[in-house]
């Protein structure tokens, strides 16, 4: 049994002056044909089958006796979206238009109609169709008297072409159409993958790749119009401890509330660019004095001093500034740079939160700073840290104990190196997490081996860093330093900050109760000076609370209900 399918119904347009020619057409066009696929449906009925689709085409045929009234009805059928497929046309209609006349009009409302020109004039009469409307495959001349079939045929064949070409061109129109769209959507790309080449994802501020160009720029400006322009290099203080107490989370609204408040410090004309991690650069171009630049250092570093509010906690940061101009403190953008990099530095050493202009000599800071860094990369493999003790005397009897270690690094060159002039740099390279692992083996070890000479047992206490104090192995690698050196987790303590305690209290209680279950004591360090909040201090397995006084002494708080471990030696 084969699918049902009707026959597609095709509008045809006949326009000729005799009505006995409509007639013609009407039985021809609508008439046995019409009969014969409805007496196959009927047939079809009666056997039970389906209907197969009908050999035979059908006709909507509309007539018009002139040309004029014939193009009226191709545009009305236009409008209705129900447009004729092809028009029979005479060739003579007096009074009215002639075939000729009747085709360019028709055209010229609807180009798609397929033409039949019927016409019972001799040959020479062509010349004229020819010279006026041209070649075209839209069009077939046929000669009165017709013969039915030749009208048949004509109809069918025409009216499929029409249709094909309606289909071919939809078929188009939707290629076209998602040619268009995959056009645009590649154009949105390419610009978005244009802004990320050249702005910061984070900030939405540009990125290196602009600052290169405005530098170009302005280098070129100042050279031609004789003047100056400023560059300054922010870096944020304390950045790191943030970052490491906080988490990244915190550390990215942080840099975006920063480069917000940047946007309101620069004008227009001016460039502020994220360099990368906490840097930012301002290039101010250009600039009619150097006063100029120093009054916008300092509107960036108090747009930097309200506290932002993260994670429930009021953080404050500052900025350390370093300015350097163009021309005379360096003709390339590599040089203008470095030089404001060395002046920030300058600023971060002379109490940060400051700015300072670049004077020679301060790229030398840099270039040993630099050199430094390279030789602590290898210092750790090659076993130049040792540990130093400093002893903590009970006042009341005048013994020892127990003793801090401090860390010392004993370099090569340069001879014994105190903690403050390597450990913020290790903190910057990342080297402090396992420098911080070996100072507690190290303390371990050593705490036995007093022990094992004979000397009074004592304990150790070893500082932790944010970042290691959110190690998720920190409990592990307490308990095998422990382990390794046959040390009773009694003997060592741990001390930390404020700051690092109340990073994420919740996850604190948990490191800290894992601690005190091992029995390692704990105290924190700098007490009053951050963001506790006593409510979970109370909540705190902690074994003592250090204050540092104006002269720079650890002094012990008395404990109190929340802070007090019972049952617990030393």
């Amino acid at each position: 049994m084969t699918k049902s399918v009707d026959p597609v119904s095709h509008r045809v347009l006949a326009i000729d002056d005799s009505p006995a020619i409509h007639e013609d057409f009407k039985k021809i066009l609508t008439g046995n044909a019409g009969s014969d696929a409805a007496l196959a449906a009927e047939e079809a009925a009666l056997l039970g089958d389906l209907a197969t689709e009908s050999p035979y085409p059908r006709f909507e045929l509309n007539c018009a006796l002139q040309g004029q009234a014939g193009v009226e009805l191709v545009r009305r059928a236009l409008a209705d979206g129900r447009p004729y497929a092809m028009a029979f046309i005479d060739m003579r209609m007096p009074p009215g238009w002639d075939g000729l006349e009747t085709i360019e009009r028709l055209w010229a409302v609807d180009s798609d109609v397929q033409i039949v020109i019927c016409s019972a004039y001799s040959e020479s009469d062509w010349r004229e169709l020819l010279s006026r409307i041209g070649h075209s495959d839209q069009l077939i001349i046929l000669k009165k008297p017709f013969e039915p079939v030749e009208i048949l045929q004509c109809a069918s064949a025409l009216s499929r072409k029409w249709q094909n070409e309606r289909v071919l061109r939809r078929h188009v129109e939707g290629l076209e159409q998602v040619v268009t769209a995959r056009t645009q959507g590649l154009e949105a790309a390419n610009r978005q993958l244009r802004y990320l080449a050249t702005h910061d994802v984070l900030t939405g501020l540009p990125n290196r790749a602009i600052l290169d160009d405005r530098l170009e720029q302005a280098s070129a400006h100042a050279d031609r119009d004789i003047h100056e322009f400023a560059l300054l290099l922010l870096d944020l203080d304390r950045f790191k401890l943030i970052n490491d107490s906080l988490g990244h989370r915190a550390g990215d609204e942080l840099l975006k509330e920063v480069a917000r408040r940047l946007k309101s410090v620069v004008r227009t004309a001016d460039t502020l660019v994220r360099l990368g991690g906490d840097e930012f650069v301002i290039v101010l171009a250009p600039i009619e004095s150097r006063e100029q630049a120093k009054e916008v250092a300092a509107r960036a570093i108090q747009a930097l001093r309200p506290p932002l509010r993260l994670l429930g906690v009021d953080v404050h940061t500052s900025p350390s500034i370093g300015i350097a101009f163009y021309p005379a403190d360096g003709g390339s953008a590599e040089s203008l740079l470095a030089h404001a990099d060395a002046a920030m530095y300058a600023a971060k050493q002379s109490g940060r939160g400051t700015f300072e202009c670049y004077a020679a000599g301060m790229g030398t800071s840099t270039e040993e700073r630099f050199l430094l860094e390279s030789d602590l990369h290898g210092a750790l493999t090659a076993g130049q840290f040792e540990l130093h003790y400093q002893p903590k005397i009970d006042t009341a009897s005048g013994l020892v104990h127990s003793a801090e270690a401090l860390i010392r690094w004993r370099h090569p060159q340069r001879g014994l190196l105190t903690a403050e002039l390597f450990i913020p740099l290790a903190e910057e390279c990342g080297l402090l997490d396992p420098m911080g692992e070996w100072v507690v083996h190290e303390a371990c070890r050593q705490a036995k081996a007093w022990q094992l000479q004979g000397q009074r047992p004592m304990r150790i206490a070893v500082n932790l860093s944010p970042s290691q104090f959110r190690l998720k192995n920190l409990v592990d690698m307490i308990r095998r330093a422990l382990t390794a050196a046959d040390l009773e987790p009694r003997f060592l303590e741990v001390e930390l900050t404020e700051s690092a305690v109340m990073s994420n209290a919740e996850e604190s209680v948990v490191i800290l109760e894992s601690l005190s279950r091992m029995g390692v004591l704990v105290s924190v360090d700098d007490f009053g000076t951050g963001y506790s909040s006593m409510s979970y201090l109370r909540r705190f397995p902690i074994d003592k609370l250090l204050h540092r006084a104006r002269d720079g002494v650890a002094r012990p708080q008395p404990e109190s209900e929340g802070c007090r471990r019972r049952g617990r030696d030393g």
